[in-house]
């Protein structure tokens, strides 16, 4: 009857996940303000919402090149050609390059979102109300990863008590039925967690992603100058048509 034991440890494990996940949850779904319905986005701020940091990096250095004012080379690297930034996150671009004007695209990107003015930027958006907290966000993430791992814990341990000698003819069926109630119960809550709680994984909180869609689909879909930085903002690097730009970020990439 060690299999109790198991049984025991399973549901424990089975149960305080599923807690977790269920008070992250319900954490995310309250830290919303209210307000920021009549809320009209920036590029940066769509750029935030539909892809983070990392995002808002990628929209102002492809600005930066549509506008000659920097030079991404196939080769991975950026280079200067105006020192003078137009707002404070192209200013944190030219900085993270640095003194000699010339940087490799991927440290650029990764100096640039975890500028101050980035941190700024998606300050004001969680004051808004349209971006999830890194609290919220960390927390739910993280109590998936847990219930995941419990769903596993239950059927290593549901393995083991199947395997143990000396039962009886029958307890097979036994054993797995009850192991089957805390699988059950690790399964059901990430199914919901897939389509009631994925949306506070993400950068935008409800409201963010409703202003997101509500965007216009020629706009979202790049046509026209203004509309190909927007699309990037949504979309990222891969909206980009320019040849020249997805071979700089895909150089980028590669050596990262």
């Amino acid at each position: 009857m060690f299999w109790l034991l198991f049984l025991l440890m399973a549901c424990a494990a089975a149960f305080l996940s599923c807690a977790r996940l269920c008070l992250a949850a319900a954490h995310a779904a309250h830290s919303e303000p209210a307000g920021g319905g009549a809320h009209e986005l920036t590029l940066y701020e769509a750029a935030f919402l539909s892809g983070g940091p990392f995002r808002v990096a990628d929209l102002t250095l492809v600005s930066m090149a549509r506008s000659r004012r920097l030079l991404l080379a196939h080769t991975g690297w950026a280079t200067v050609v105006d020192p003078v930034g137009g707002d404070d996150i192209e200013r944190s671009v030219i900085g993270a390059i640095g003194p000699e004007g010339q940087s490799r695209i991927g440290a650029v990107r990764r100096a640039t979102a975890a500028a101050d003015a980035v941190r700024a930027l998606a300050d004001r958006l969680v004051a808004a109300g349209l971006a999830v907290p890194d609290g919220a966000r960390g927390g739910v993430a993280g109590a998936v990863r847990q219930v995941r791992a419990a769903a596993l814990a239950v059927v290593v341990l549901a393995g083991v008590s199947l395997t143990m000698p000396g039962g009886e003819p029958g307890d097979g069926v036994l054993v797995a039925a009850w192991f089957a109630l805390p699988l059950v119960l690790t399964l059901s809550c990430l199914a919901i967690a897939r389509f009631e709680v994925h949306p506070y994984t993400r950068w935008a909180s409800p409201t963010g992603q409703r202003l997101l869609g509500a965007l216009p689909k020629g706009v979202r879909d790049g046509v026209g100058e203004a509309a190909l930085l927007t699309a990037v903002a949504v979309h990222g690097v891969r909206a980009v048509s320019d040849p020249a730009l997805r071979e700089a970020f895909g150089t980028a990439q590669r050596g990262h």
